[in-house]
């Protein structure tokens, strides 16, 4: 978490400093918006700025955008004064924090900028598997490629990745290619010098400088235009940029992780992307499931969305309800993780009883998610499913094992043999188990009789 301070406020801000800095922010300070521009020009970056509301805050905001710096920006001020508040938030700051700080409310302000980008939610097996291999490569500096559709996640695989590396207390630098129009881009991945180009007003430090030492995501690669790419591939190669109109190439050290939604393979027969970049990327191929094909993180993912958006309105993080619970693991979710997190926003800012019911459950404009036959047989079956999934959490293999036995010997009336061939395995190893708990004072069922109590008695 890196904070730029900005301003002085009679040293009011050398308290949220410290305060900032006890809760693991990186913290650089500049007097003025003059000097937050160049530390923000140079390459030190900011994850947030913290301004004394004395500085003019719609220059600051005006100069970010134009040279597109994309950083939130939040005021402080002595007291609490509303008319100040009201100006900041005008001129485009995000929040206004009253000063002297309160410890909480600067730690709850750093948690709201960090907390949804590091968060790893899952309990899916589909999603274990690619979190494994995560694991094992994340220590490493190779190139990692993450592919899967809009809104499954990749951006928080990069940030994991990240955190799990030898530079996880270097900069993490994510740019999104298909959000900056072609000609702007290799000014944003590698810097420009002063009169490059018109509107270049001072030496502009790029992406790959920015994150030296640490990561660069490149978030949607494939949209990068194919003559970018080869320069790209030089970069890579050669850990060494060229900045726009610079006379000398600057040595740079990151690691790469890249990110796309489309089949980079075909994107290459087509042409548009170049193969030898691919192949510089692709070292490791991560390949994150939609969420309808990991239905396990579906509830998970709700309910941690709900409790993120309980707390940010002020409200007590509620159940959902078995129709609730039923409608989610049904819908499809074209739009991932993502439409989920939106889901949930709306169905905590919708919910009027003790429980996030199936009518919370809405569409953008209000309309309820609605099921079909085939739909609700298949919720329920997931529903089955994950409760007795659900159900198993905190047990030992052993007592699940012990369990499942003694079940299928009640279903089939003690028979031995029958019980066996169900479970898959001998009659004598069925026989030690069972004369192993009735060692330990567990009743079995014997031939042609069930156990009281059990659900076949």
């Amino acid at each position: 978490m890196r904070l730029l301070i900005v301003g002085t406020l009679g040293g009011q801000l050398t308290t949220a400093t410290k305060i900032a800095m006890e809760r693991g922010a990186s913290v650089t300070h500049a007097p003025g918006v003059s000097q937050a521009m160049k530390v923000l020009r140079s390459g030190q970056g900011a994850d947030l700025l913290m301004v004394d509301v004395n500085e003019d805050i719609g220059q600051l905001v005006e100069l970010t955008e134009r040279e597109r710096i994309h950083v939130p920006l939040v005021a402080c001020g002595l007291g609490t004064d509303a008319r100040a508040a009201v100006s900041a938030i005008r001129a485009g700051a995000k929040e206004y924090i009253p000063l002297p700080p309160d410890p909480e409310l600067i730690a709850a302000v750093l948690a709201a900028v960090t907390e949804e980008r590091e968060d790893l939610i899952y309990r899916d097996a589909a999603m274990a598997s690619v979190i494994k291999l995560a694991e094992q490569v994340a220590p490493s500096d190779a190139s990692v490629l993450i592919t899967g559709e809009s809104g499954s996640g990749k951006e928080v695989i990069s940030r994991f990745l990240h955190s799990k590396s030898s530079r996880a207390d270097k900069p993490f630098i994510s740019i999104n290619c298909a959000a900056i129009p072609e000609h702007l881009l290799e000014s944003e991945l590698f810097g420009h010098e002063k009169g490059a180009f018109t509107g270049a007003v001072a030496r502009r430090i790029g992406k790959f400088e920015e994150a030296d030492g640490g990561t660069l995501m490149l978030d949607e690669i494939s949209e990068m235009d194919v003559r970018l790419q080869a320069k790209l591939l030089r970069a890579i190669q050669e850990r060494v940029i060229d900045r726009v109109g610079g006379s000398r190439p600057v040595p740079v050290d990151i690691r790469i992780i890249a990110t796309s939604n489309r089949d980079l393979g075909e994107e290459v027969r087509n042409g548009t992307f170049r193969e030898d970049l691919l192949y510089r990327l692709n070292v490791v191929n991560l390949k994150l499931p939609a969420l309808r094909e990991r239905p396990a993180d579906i509830l998970e993912l709700a309910s941690h969305f709900i409790e993120i958006y309980a707390k940010a309105n002020g409200t007590k993080a509620l159940p959902i309800s078995q129709e609730g619970r039923q409608l989610l693991l049904a819908n499809p979710w074209k739009g991932n993780v993502r439409e989920l997190e939106n889901t949930m926003h709306r169905a905590v800012l919708l919910s009027t009883g003790v429980e996030i019911d199936a009518a919370s459950i809405r569409m953008p404009d209000g309309s309820p998610i609605t099921m079909g036959a085939g739909q609700q047989t298949a919720a329920r079956a997931a529903y089955a499913a994950e409760a007795v999934s659900r159900d198993m959490v905190g047990r030992t293999v052993a007592d699940v094992e012990r369990d499942l036995i003694l079940d299928t010997l009640d279903h089939c009336l003690g028979n031995r043999t029958h019980a066996a061939k169900i479970l898959g395995i001998s009659i004598r190893t069925l026989r030690n188990k069972l004369n192993l708990y009735t060692k330990e004072g567990v009743e079995v069922a014997g031939p042609g009789d069930v156990r009281a109590g059990s659900a076949e008695a």
